[in-house]
């Protein structure tokens, strides 16, 4: 449908869901992610009072020091004049939803100032409810909000696209890159294009960061030479690695707190700090045995997994936390034809997974994984271990605060498939079973308790007339059973 069209469905269904209606559909779960966001920040839909807006002097120092700076010339070659012809403006921001800068058609930032999306306003969504880049930056992703989709009515007439950018050092948001016009200008590109920005910014501020680095460390390579036979590292003032003598393994960072002397690198070894002009030197004092390496694996819930090895987050593919899940649940370790019967059903081939296993132990480094059989041979926790071991103790407080959702959600893997079933019932029945009210109301926050009649139903039997929490149980159960 056309962009007209499409924001008058989506008016309907705003004013339906904001309404308590009888809604034929409900907000894709992004939005409608954002919009409980924001309502639990006290944002009004109907909010009339422009968003905080800075003084000119505040803005300027923050331009001045933030990292975006130094790739506004390229954002401004690669957006601004698309954004010019198509009738958009581009909009960078901090970490915190602040507009830092904005530029695009004249005509449209004239539109666009009648609604504060202007430099030194704060486009966060609690401060404005669900929009691009505050939704971008609160979720971590490029989205793309068209009209009604917007939490606050008054802009309901624009439509937004933006994607989060991050610190290439440490992994950190520090802000957002946003390309936003009135309805009429909407196009399926936008979302496209706003990802590739914010990509093509991360890879220059990658290609600074590596000619800073190099400089630092041809600065200050004769602090580890002068160490001698002494082992020891230089890093950087954020704790990155650059440098090692001799070559032994380090963690790619070490975490340094202000004013430390000694600092534990997660192998059993203690290693001595000594804070440069810029960046840190390590003395590594040797004969200390290393300890087994460490694995935790993140898998519940709808973030994208993770793997800590020695301290470092991994980010995983679907894939490999796949192989990692199920290498968790079999201690003992599995062939390659048994991990290719749990992966995939009879459909797999064993010489995939074990080129996978290859790119994961490359990944995660040496002392975690075995092979013949492959198995993890680190000391292993993970967030679904933790919260089965919460379940056999009976602590079912702690096993519903822990459980952040399915275990991975999205995976097909048969064996996958079985345990999350398995998990998020027996969760579900040991809650239902403890007709304990606040316990039940707890798991009814999940991911899967949220949409669960039976979870609901049971509030209303065990919640005390006088309970606050039974209006919005009400207003779930219509919803549930309209």
């Amino acid at each position: 449908m056309d962009a007209l069209e499409q924001a008058r469905r989506l008016t309907e269904l705003y004013d339906e869901v904001l309404g308590g209606g009888r809604v034929p559909g409900v907000p894709r779960p992004l939005v409608a992610q954002s919009w409980q966001r924001s309502l639990a920040a006290a944002v009004d839909p109907e909010l009339d009072a422009s968003p905080v807006v800075i003084s000119n002097e505040l803005l300027e120092s923050l331009r001045e020091n933030h990292p975006l700076r130094a790739v506004l010339p390229i954002l401004r070659q690669t957006l601004t004049t698309i954004a010019d012809e198509a009738s958009h403006i581009m909009i960078v921001t901090d970490a915190q939803g602040l507009i830092l800068w904005r530029e695009g058609a004249a005509d449209v930032r004239r539109q666009a100032d009648r609604i504060a999306l202007s430099e030194g306003a704060i486009w966060s969504e609690d401060a404005i409810g669900t929009n691009g880049m505050g939704t971008a930056l609160a979720a971590d992703q490029p989205v793309q909000i068209h009209s009604a989709e917007h939490l606050v009515r008054r802009i309901h007439a624009w439509t937004c696209a933006a994607a989060p950018v991050h610190d290439p050092d440490t992994g950190k948001l520090i802000g957002a890159i946003d390309v936003s016009g009135p309805l009429r200008t909407v196009h399926p590109a936008m979302m496209a294009l706003v990802t590739a920005a914010a990509q093509l910014a991360e890879g220059q501020l990658r290609v600074r960061m590596a000619a800073a680095d190099e400089q630092l460390r041809a600065r200050n390579m004769r602090h580890l030479t002068a160490l001698g036979d002494e082992p020891g590292a230089l890093l950087t003032p954020t704790g990155r690695v650059l440098a090692v003598q001799p070559l032994a393994w380090l963690p790619n960072r070490v975490e340094i707190a202000a004013g430390v002397d000694r600092v534990e690198l997660g192998d059993g070894r203690e290693a001595v700090v000594e804070a440069l002009e810029e960046g840190y030197l390590l003395r590594i004092p040797g004969g200390v045995r290393r300890a087994r390496a460490s694995l935790r694996l993140k898998l519940l819930g709808a973030r994208r997994p993770s793997a800590v090895v020695r301290g470092r987050e991994i980010p995983l593919t679907l894939r490999r936390a796949e192989v990692l899940g199920l290498l968790l649940l079999h201690p003992a370790g599995l062939t390659a034809e048994q991990l290719m019967l749990q992966l995939y059903g009879d459909e797999g081939n064993p010489t995939t997974v074990r080129a996978e296993m290859h790119r994961l132990r490359n990944l995660l480094g040496e002392g975690i994984l075995d092979t013949k059989p492959y198995r993890i041979r680190a000391d292993a926790s993970s967030d679904v271990t933790d919260v089965q071991a919460a379940i056999r103790a009976g602590d079912l407080a702690t096993a519903t605060d822990l459980y952040s959702g399915p275990l991975l959600e999205h995976s097909d893997a048969p064996a996958l498939r079985t345990e999350r079933d398995e998990l998020d019932a027996t969760l579900r029945g040991a809650v239902l079973d403890s007709k304990d009210a606040d316990l039940i109301w707890r798991f009814a926050q999940t991911s899967i308790g949220a949409e669960d009649l039976e979870i609901f139903e049971a509030l209303a039997r065990v919640l005390p007339s006088s309970d606050s929490r039974r209006s919005a149980v009400g207003a779930r159960l219509h919803r549930l059973t309209g």
